[in-house]
C-alpha cells in the first residue's frame, strides 16, 4: 500500500486518464467518475448540461477524469490519503464512505434534495450522520417471476393441492399459492419447491429459483434482505455484533433447504450476477432474486426471447418485520484537498436538483427519485418507477454498512455462509466464525 500511495501521490496524472470534453479547456472543477456503463454515459451528459447553463461561470465549468475499475477503490483511497488535489469531486459508494470520509468534506445539498430523492436515498450517502455526497445511481433487488407459470398455478385446483402438499412436507405448513406481491419468504420458498422438477415431476420448468451462493461479497447483499425481513442487523445499538441470531439462522437455513432440495442448480455455489441471468434466460427457472440492473436484459425480447414477455418483478418477499430491500448507491462527494471547493459545491448542489436528476436519468443513469419527480420520466424509464418505489418503501442500510470495513464484513460473511451452504461448516461454526471476524472488523 505504501508503494501504491507514493506512486499515486507522485504522479496521479500518469495513472488517471482525462476524459476530454470539448470547449472547457479553462475548467476549474475536476470530477473523478466511475468509468464504463450507464454511469459514465449519464455523468457525461449531466456535465455537458451543467457547463452549457448560462449561470455556470467559466471558472466553475467541469471536466471529467476516469480511471479503470480494477483496483479503483484502493487507488482512490491512497490518493485521497496522500492529499492529492488532482480532482475536486470523487466517486463514493454506500459501502466505501467510511474509508474515504477522513479525506472528504461533508456537503450541504440544500433543502430541496430530500424532495428530489427522499430521505432513505440520501442516507445511502451518509456517514455518522453527515451527508458526504449526491446519490447518482442506486442498486437494489427485484424478485423476478414468471407470470405465465404463476397464473397457471393459481388457476389449477389440482396444482394448488400439490403445492400445499409440498409446502407441508418441506416447510411444515400447508400453504396455499399467493400472487407474488403478497409473498412471504415461506410463500416464495414453497413456490420455488413446487416449480422444481426433483420435487415436483410435473413442474413445467427444471428449477424453482436460482440462488447466488458464490463466495462473493455482492452475493451477501442479495441474500441479506431475507434475514433482514426477520429482524437481522449487523450490530445492536451498542455496537455488539448480532449476526449469530435467529434471523440470520432462518435465512441461512432456508437457502440451504432450497439448495439441498434441488430448487436451484447444484453449481449455484459458483453463481453470481451473470450466471443468474443466464439461468433465467434459459427459460428453466420460475423465480429469482436479482439486481434491478438485470431488468433491462431479462425483460428485453431481443436478449431474452424465451422469457421476456412473461417476466415480471415485485419487491422481495415479506418476513415478520415486513418487506426489506437492500439498497446501496453510487454518488459524488467533495475531496477535502480540493483547491476549487466553492465551484465543486455549486456543481454538487446542482446535481441534487430535480432538473439535474431528470437529465441524468434520461441519459441512462439509475437515480432513485421521489414519486413526484420520477412520474415526469415514467414513460421513458418505467424501471425507475419501481426503483424509487421499492427504495422508499423497503430500502435499508445495515448498521455499520457505511463503515471503513464494510466491504471486509461482506467478504467475511461470504466466506463463512458459503462454507455452510457447501457443507464445509456447520451453521453454528459458520456463524461463530462470522461473528468473530465482524467483531474484529467493526470494533
Amino acid at each position: 500500500m505504501t508503494k501504491l500511495r507514493n506512486f499515486l501521490a507522485a504522479g496521479v496524472a500518469a495513472v488517471f486518464s482525462f476524459a476530454a470534453i470539448p470547449g472547457i479547456a479553462s475548467a476549474e472543477v475536476t470530477v473523478l467518475g466511475w468509468p464504463g456503463g450507464s454511469e459514465e454515459t449519464a455523468l457525461r451528459a449531466a456535465v455537458e448540461t451543467y457547463n452549457a447553463l448560462p449561470a455556470t461561470a467559466t471558472e466553475d465549468k467541469v471536466e471529467l477524469l476516469f480511471f479503470n475499475r480494477d483496483g479503483f477503490y484502493d487507488k482512490l483511497q491512497a490518493d485521497l490519503a496522500a492529499g492529492s488535489d488532482a480532482f475536486d469531486i470523487n466517486l463514493i459508494a454506500t459501502y466505501s464512505i467510511g474509508r474515504y470520509a477522513p479525506f472528504m468534506e461533508p456537503v450541504d445539498l440544500g433543502v430541496d434534495a430530500e424532495k428530489v430523492f427522499g430521505k432513505p436515498i440520501l442516507e445511502t450517502m451518509q456517514f455518522e450522520g453527515k451527508q458526504y455526497g449526491v446519490p447518482t445511481d442506486l442498486s437494489l433487488h427485484f424478485m423476478y417471476y414468471r407470470k405465465d407459470l404463476i397464473d397457471a398455478l393459481m388457476a389449477d385446483p389440482d396444482a394448488k393441492a400439490k403445492y400445499a402438499e409440498i409446502a407441508q412436507k418441506y416447510l411444515g405448513k400447508a400453504l396455499e399459492p399467493k400472487t407474488p406481491d403478497a409473498w412471504t419468504w415461506d410463500d416464495w420458498a414453497a413456490t420455488a419447491l413446487y416449480f422444481t422438477k426433483s420435487v415436483n415431476p410435473d413442474s413445467p420448468v427444471r428449477y424453482g429459483t436460482v440462488l447466488q451462493m458464490k463466495n462473493l461479497l455482492f452475493n451477501m447483499m442479495v441474500f441479506q434482505s431475507l434475514p433482514r425481513a426477520y429482524g437481522a442487523d449487523w450490530t445492536d445499538a451498542s455496537g455488539k455484533v448480532t449476526v449469530d441470531s435467529p434471523a440470520y439462522r432462518a435465512g441461512l437455513e432456508l437457502y440451504k433447504k432450497l439448495y439441498d432440495a434441488g430448487a436451484t442448480p447444484k453449481d449455484s455455489l459458483s453463481y453470481e450476477y451473470p450466471e443468474t441471468n443466464a439461468a433465467w434466460t434459459s427459460g428453466q427457472v420460475a423465480t429469482a432474486l436479482q439486481w434491478n440492473a438485470a431488468a433491462a436484459d431479462l425483460m428485453n425480447p431481443e436478449k431474452a426471447p424465451a422469457v421476456a414477455a412473461d417476466t415480471a418483478v415485485v419487491a422481495p418477499p415479506a418476513g415478520p418485520e415486513g418487506r426489506k430491500d437492500h439498497i446501496h448507491g453510487l454518488g459524488l462527494g467533495l475531496n477535502k484537498s480540493s483547491k476549487h471547493k466553492e465551484g465543486a459545491v455549486r456543481f454538487l448542489k446542482w446535481l441534487a436538483t430535480e432538473d439535474a436528476a431528470l437529465a441524468y436519468a434520461k441519459a441512462g443513469g439509475s437515480p432513485a427519485l421521489a414519486p413526484s419527480v420520477v412520474s415526469k420520466i415514467a414513460a421513458e424509464r418505467p424501471d425507475l418507477v419501481k426503483l424509487g418505489e421499492f427504495a422508499g418503501a423497503y430500502g435499508y442500510v445495515m448498521r455499520g454498512a457505511t463503515s471503513a470495513k464494510a466491504l471486509s464484513v461482506y467478504e467475511a460473511q461470504a466466506k463463512e455462509f458459503t462454507a455452510y451452504w457447501a457443507d464445509q461448516k456447520s451453521l453454528d461454526e459458520a456463524l461463530a466464525a462470522a461473528s468473530k471476524s465482524m467483531t474484529e472488523l467493526l470494533k
